[in-house]
């Protein structure tokens, strides 16, 4: 455990009723959010993207460009898209879960359409 973890664990002790700070993927250096913190939509269609679909948009597992260039760099079509439901939304909303990978599948959410991202970790 890096010292910053250790100082964080021992924070969260002493403030209980602090919000979570979260801690960093040192691979691509984004922030991380346990699958458990996604909003109850962030979890339905993670569910969903782990079974397969079906989704409920046509765009769901369309192809996710980078174009932000926020995402660790992978070759073309490594990435794709799936909408995270946004209550009240009369369109497609602003939050997504992007993933990428075959075997080892890697997922990232973004509240702010493709803003900022957060590693998802199960």
């Amino acid at each position: 455990m890096t010292r910053f973890l250790k100082l964080v664990f021992v924070l969260s002790l002493m403030c209980p009723g602090a919000a979570p700070v979260h801690a960093f993927e040192s691979n691509s250096g984004l922030p991380v959010i346990a699958a458990a913190e996604l909003p109850i939509e962030g979890r339905q269609t993670l569910a969903l993207i782990r079974k397969g679909g079906p989704y409920p948009y046509a765009k769901d597992g369309s192809m996710f460009s980078n174009r932000e260039r926020i995402l660790p760099k992978q070759s073309h079509g490594f990435y794709r898209e799936y909408t995270v439901k946004t209550p009240g939304a009369r369109d497609r909303g602003a939050r997504r879960i992007i993933c990428g990978g075959k075997q080892q599948l890697t997922c990232y959410y973004t509240a702010d359409h493709y803003a900022s991202f957060k590693v998802v970790k199960e």
